[in-house]
């Protein structure tokens, strides 16, 4: 029914005559602006149609040949990088989270052996097989022992601190600081603080070579950490990160040993990636407990994520709101649940299809650190006498830290897409107008020219076609017309 009521409204408005559909091929080719086409249809010379056929033929060709080259070079998704260094009368100064090699205190430690086990285990850094090959029975024994025992506060009480004992002198730009000027965080060292924590209030310096100046005690006598278990070292290691973002220390933290001066110069570096498919980032990415987005932030929400779901609580150093996980669930659940993730792949990082793709803009701070013996024999006096300690406290126990801006400058590396669309519709443009001198008009032409014979075909196929068959195979009594003196074939 529905072909029948085409048909019919098709048949009022016949297709134009032969000699009409000649005579529009014929103005089209005249009136073109596809250059050349004009020269093939109206040169009467043989010779002089085949060569300006050839001539837009070939010209055509490479026209198909650049504009498909163009698109697929921008459907690879081409980026460019460019650095440009801006220089600033005054630069905010990034946040330094500080952290002491020592663990714990002496004084509140009984079984070194288990409560570095059991941090070990908080903090995720233990590889599964050595906990279960050496200590998983007499860990067992203590957690069953002591289920009320909280590991959180413990190492907040008892872990490294800072006041007036071991932060000896602080000093930012020319004014002092204090104990209370840096935030309290847990990292894999246990208690660390960070200076400048969260850009508030935010603090500049208007001058290179000049910034914050450290001098801490670690007091080695305190030291618990047990060599055996690996930890040898005594000093002072400390990350320099944006105020917004957590610290993050694997791989990344600075060390300065006791007895040593630190000149720590940094510079801040801008990155601003493309997203995808141009570069790796998403900017749609949202995290739920922190302000802007960082892998290692995204990271630990995706971890907190999965150990929420697994185990019903939450580590205390993970982000999150979560009921805070005990001992017990620590050593059956979270543990196992955190190498899990690593192993099965849980939580990657990197490109824009892993569960933490690279920020879209982030910010770093590039160091340069130089070290020095920490004081002459002068200022070993000096300090001897001011702190009432031995010389050879002074050596073993003071540590130096300088840091400040190299320039008073920031380098940008921004990503940038190498071909964008305006680009490349005037690339197209260009390569049309030079080899056939065509433009967006001329595409409109031809456009209306292939839909008018594509309409008149279809026409010509919905009223001839059911009629073919007819026309096949004649019937020898069916009288045959021909076409009369008006030029109309009847049927």
């Amino acid at each position: 029914g529905i072909l029948e009521t085409i048909r019919s409204c098709l048949k009022k408005k016949l297709l134009p005559h032969l000699e009409d559909r000649g005579i529009y091929h014929q103005e089209f080719a005249s009136t073109t602006s596809f250059h050349g086409v004009h020269h093939i249809v109206q040169t009467q010379s043989k010779t002089r149609k085949l060569l300006w056929l050839v001539v837009v033929m070939g010209c055509l060709a490479v026209v198909i040949w650049q504009i498909c080259s163009r698109f697929i070079y921008y459907f690879s998704w081409p980026t460019t990088t460019t650095v440009v260094v801006q220089y600033v009368e005054n630069a905010k100064f990034p946040a330094v989270t500080f952290c002491t090699m020592n663990r714990f205190q002496t004084h509140a430690v009984s079984n070194l052996k288990i409560i570095f086990l059991i941090w070990t285990i908080v903090s995720g850094t233990l590889k599964k097989n050595v906990m279960e090959n050496k200590y998983s029975q007499e860990l067992n024994d203590f957690l069953l022992g002591n289920q009320n025992f909280n590991i959180k506060e413990f190492t907040r009480k008892n872990g490294f601190y800072l006041n007036s004992s071991t932060l000896l002198e602080c000093e930012f730009f020319g004014k002092p600081c204090y104990p209370q000027d840096f935030e309290h965080v847990f990292t894999e060292y246990g208690n660390c603080f960070t200076f400048n924590h969260n850009d508030v209030p935010a603090r500049r310096v208007s001058l290179s070579g000049r910034g914050l100046h450290l001098l801490f005690d670690v007091q080695q006598e305190q030291f618990t950490d047990e060599p055996a278990l690996g930890y040898t070292d005594a000093g002072i290691t400390f990350v320099i990160h944006s105020p917004k973002e957590l610290p993050r220390f694997d791989g990344l933290g600075l060390l300065t040993p006791v007895g040593m001066h630190a000149q720590v110069a940094i510079r801040q570096l801008k990155s601003i990636i493309q997203e995808y498919p141009w570069g790796e980032c998403k900017p749609d990415i949202k995290l739920q407990y922190h302000k802007i987005y960082s892998t290692n932030g995204c990271l630990q929400e995706c971890k907190a994520r999965y150990i929420q779901e697994w185990c019903g609580c939450l580590p205390f150093i993970l982000p999150g709101n979560g009921t805070e996980c005990d001992l017990l669930k620590f050593y059956n659940c979270v543990y196992p649940g955190l190498y899990d993730i690593e192993v099965k792949g849980l939580c990657t990082v990197g490109t824009h299809n892993s569960t933490c793709p690279t920020p879209c803009e982030e910010t770093d701070y590039p160091t340069t650190v130089t070290y020095s013996h920490f004081g002459g024999e002068k200022a070993i006096k000096y300090f001897s006498t001011k702190l009432k300690k031995s010389p050879e406290y002074i050596r073993q126990n003071l540590v130096h830290i300088d840091i400040t801006y190299n320039d008073l400058s920031y380098k940008i590396t921004q990503q940038q897409k190498a071909l964008t669309v305006s680009e490349l519709l005037a690339d197209v443009g260009g390569q049309l107008g030079l080899f056939c001198g065509a433009s967006m008009i001329t595409i409109i032409e031809l456009l209306e020219y292939i839909f008018t014979n594509f309409c008149w075909m279809c026409i010509f196929l919905l009223l001839k076609a059911p009629e073919m068959p007819q026309w096949n195979n004649p019937s020898q009594n069916q009288p045959t017309y021909k076409e009369n003196k008006t030029g109309i074939q009847e049927c």
